[in-house]
């Protein structure tokens, strides 16, 4: 990145499933973040009167996909797996940014993850313009940034 003052985009990016394996093409993506959870702790004999903060466990926030709904079962299969073979069901999901000439500008890859919750879409007779969008919700144990 040589002296980039525009930020990126948030509409061009790309989801891959364990190292390429791609579900189809998802129109949103939320809920990237990790945590780092603090414990306050302070000496009984300290001079001043206050905590310090301690760092403690981090965790991996759920991640939310969402997509039009196409002709594949891939994805729901997936969520059968994780029902029937618990762990070993984990796959490893990336997300990565892209610039305008379609390279690879930042990538958050999520490792141990699995599907913890699935919506199909809102159906409804009338209108007709609306896409068929179904949800997932993804359960990570651990969240990387690479640049």
């Amino acid at each position: 990145m040589a002296n980039r003052t525009t930020p990126y985009g948030a509409f061009n990016y790309v989801v891959n499933f364990d190292g390429g394996e791609i579900f189809g093409g998802f129109s949103d993506v939320s809920g990237i973040n990790t945590e780092i959870t603090v414990a306050e702790y302070r000496n009984g004999n300290d001079k001043e009167n206050h905590v310090r903060k301690v760092a403690g466990v981090h965790k991996v926030g759920d991640v939310t996909l969402k997509r039009g709904i196409l002709n594949s079962k891939t994805l729901f299969d997936w969520i059968g797996a994780a029902r029937t073979k618990g762990p070993d069901a984990q796959k490893s999901v990336t997300i990565t940014l892209l610039d305008e000439s379609q390279k690879a500008v930042q990538t958050w890859s999520l490792r141990g993850v699995i599907p913890m919750k699935y919506t199909g879409p809102t159906l409804a007779g009338k209108g007709g313009g609306d896409v068929a969008l179904e949800e997932v919700v993804l359960s990570a144990e651990a969240l990387e940034l690479s640049v």
